[in-house]
């Protein structure tokens, strides 16, 4: 079946409602240094392709395999009706089509279905290294029904047959799904062309052939848009001083690892790698592995096809330039979410189809916030996309109802758009959004944080409901004035909030009650994560007020910038807070620095595939999704009639933290709650 669909410039795979509990192919170990992760975060975003020379291209005339005449006219999706690329963006409704794939006509909407599915709409091209690279084409796709999951092989083979093979080029589609492909932006990994140039006096013709470039956090160095000298490295298992200032060309054969044959040529001064695979076999991800994460090499490695031609030329000693290009393609991804609207698909890092399964973990998680959503509550909405940007953020007060001190339950419903209709729209880095309430200027919660959020990196699709209900007690007046904002020199978002209150039961004691959130002590805030970060603390005397049945402790931690530990944002933290010289609640950020620590928590609100580094786990936050509150249940470690005392500290590898240059932050706010 794969031959078959290899035959054409751009075949078809689409599938649907994807199950949720498989991987595929080999992920990077969590090697890679804490110290190493703020350097890989910039050159993602910055983009490793950007100095490469980007010839000039017909973006309709991609498939060259086939002479189909497209037809005339400027348009070049005429013909197709009603439904032009340009009529059509991410958030509309998806017309309906009927494809014909290997198994028959399949038609959407979809009929028969148990339950709503999502789709995803995949163009094969075998001109790009990145989509046609082993591990990627290995791995087979799966469908299954909404929180379903796969848990045995037999499984896996059944649902196989929900993938459906479409062997017909998308320019002869004969409807608006071609449009969709050729008119939507693409950018980044996932997006055109890679591609190697030799050139001699002694080839008849240039050869152009497709690359795929070693994995993007292991060597952070990139092709330079000039012409290199290429030279003979035999199979790079051993160091020599021939490829001194030149690209090595060297076998995957021998016996030696990738990163052997790349660290081997950096140690002998060439200016980059080039792995060729042998006759007939697919490309490769070339990482690193384990403790070879460890290891820096400044050079760059991109891994080709056999070139028999330029073997030769070297072989006998004849000059051979090389460069390095980048050539713009249509997109290769979009989906249908399950409520019927077109998405955009975002970044894939790496050749791995866990991004698409990430993409239909988010379509499946904002199902279950619109069904959450619909839940009877009484809501007031604050802003509706407004445009956040510079110092003053936005702003808007509010007249709270007068039984709001009914209500014991808020959440933050909170979307966050774009300028524009698409992603590439979106600022582009991560920062933090706060969300600030004042409600008695002459209180001591006046502009005291409601909710923070952390913004993804160039994606338009984030959309949160935050549980604050231990906050209550800041919307102490009838009208409140409600600021959010990120930092001044951001790009611009559009956020929507709405506050939504509810009445909920709480167990205590063994019966049901009606517990209400009545007073908030503030505790403990953070600050320079160095030396001194804990010596500013002392024990925190209180007495727990009349009435009080419930005492919570409730905390929002994050860690942020870089020192050589990677604190704060990559490194693993834990923050303590001591009742009564007793009990010790403790908060530990185990995943931070991981390689998929918040890959893994895309059901849990993280935005998939941003234009950036949003895999790697950090210290209390991830980015693309709200800060959702730490809260414990302390009323038995309180003395409800005397004197209590709460003492806080924060420490890096179980003691204080002490880096040598450029310390971190964290950003925390803390409080006991008490209810009555």
């Amino acid at each position: 079946m794969r031959q078959r669909l290899g035959a054409y410039g751009w075949a078809w795979a689409l599938f649907y409602g994807l199950c949720l509990g498989l991987t595929g192919g080999k992920w990077r170990p969590s090697g890679v240094g804490c110290d190493n992760l703020w350097k890989v975060k910039e050159r993602a975003v910055r983009g490793w392709n950007y100095d490469l020379h980007l010839p000039g291209a017909d973006m309709m005339g991609l498939d060259t395999d086939s002479d189909t005449d497209m037809g005339s006219g400027d348009d070049p999706v005429a013909g197709l009706g009603l439904w032009s690329g340009s009529q059509l963006e991410p958030g509309m409704n998806a017309p309906p089509f009927t494809l014909h794939t290997l198994d028959g006509p399949l038609s959407f909407p979809l009929s028969g279905q148990q339950g709503p599915a999502s789709l995803i709409l995949h163009a094969f091209t075998n001109k790009s290294g990145f989509l046609g690279h082993y591990e990627y084409i290995k791995i087979t796709f799966w469908y299954c029904y909404v929180n379903h999951r796969v848990k045995d092989i037999q499984r896996v083979k059944n649902l196989l047959s929900r993938l459906h093979f479409v062997p017909t080029p998308v320019f002869a589609l004969g409807n608006w799904i071609a449009a969709v492909f050729y008119s939507w932006r693409c950018q980044g990994h996932n997006c055109g062309f890679s591609q190697v140039v030799f050139s001699s006096p002694d080839l008849k013709l240039t050869i152009i052939g497709k690359r795929l470039d070693a994995r993007y956090d292991w060597l952070t160095k990139s092709w330079k848009s000039v012409p290199y000298i290429l030279v003979d490295g035999s199979d790079g298992c051993n160091i020599t001083s021939d490829v001194r200032g030149a690209v090595a060309l060297v076998s995957a054969e021998g016996n030696c690892s990738y990163f052997t044959k790349i660290k081997n040529m950096a140690d002998s001064e060439a200016s980059g790698v080039l792995v060729y695979v042998s006759r007939g076999r697919p490309l490769q991800d070339m990482n690193c592995e384990g403790v070879e994460c460890h290891t820096t090499i400044n050079i760059p490695a991109s891994i080709i096809h056999f070139q028999q031609d330029v073997i030769n030329l070297l072989r006998n000693h004849i000059k051979v330039n090389v460069n390095f290009q980048h050539t713009p393609s249509p997109i290769f991804f979009f989906g249908i979410n399950m409520e019927r609207k077109l998405a955009e698909l975002g970044w894939f890092l790496y050749p791995s189809f866990n991004f698409i399964i990430w993409q239909a973990e988010w379509f499946t998680y904002i199902k279950n916030l619109e069904a959450k959503l619909r839940r009877p509550a009484f809501v007031i909405h604050v802003f509706n996309d407004t445009r956040m940007q510079g110092d003053k953020g936005v702003v808007a007060t509010i007249d709270l109802p007068e039984d709001i001190f009914s209500f014991n339950h808020l959440e933050l419903d909170v979307s966050l758009s774009c300028p524009g209709t698409t992603d590439e729209t979106c600022a582009h880095w991560d920062h933090r959004i706060e969300l600030y309430v004042c409600c008695k200027e002459n209180s001591s919660l006046c502009n005291a944080e409601l909710g923070r959020w952390i913004t993804p990196f160039r994606r338009r699709i984030g959309h949160w409901l935050t549980d604050v209900s231990p906050l209550l007690p800041m919307l102490n007046a009838r009208k409140c004035t409600f600021t959010m904002k990120t930092v001044p020199w951001a790009m611009p978002w559009k956020p929507s909030l709405n506050l939504r209150f509810t009445i909920a039961g709480q167990i205590i004691t063994g019966y049901n009650s009606i517990l209400h959130p009545f007073h908030l002590l503030r505790l403990f805030t953070g600050g320079i994560f160095n030396i001194n970060y804990n010596k500013k603390y002392q024990p925190f005397k209180f007495i727990v007020p009349p009435s009080t049945k419930k005492v919570d402790l409730y905390a929002v931690i994050t860690g942020h910038g870089s020192d050589e530990n990677g604190c704060g944002e990559f490194c693993v933290t834990s923050h303590h807070f001591v009742i009564n010289g007793i009990f010790n609640n403790s908060r530990i950020f185990d995943k931070a620095g991981t390689s998929l620590g918040c890959a893994d928590r895309v059901s849990e609100g993280v935005v998939p595939n941003e234009h950036g580094t949003w895999l790697y786990g950090r210290n209390g936050w991830c980015d693309g999704q709200n800060v959702a509150p730490w809260t414990r249940d302390v009323t038995k470690q309180v003395n409800m009639q005397g004197i209590n005392s709460i003492l806080y500290f924060g420490w890096y590898k179980g003691k204080d933290p002490n880096p040598k240059q450029n310390p971190g932050e964290i950003i925390m706010h803390s409080y006991l709650v008490f209810y009555n």
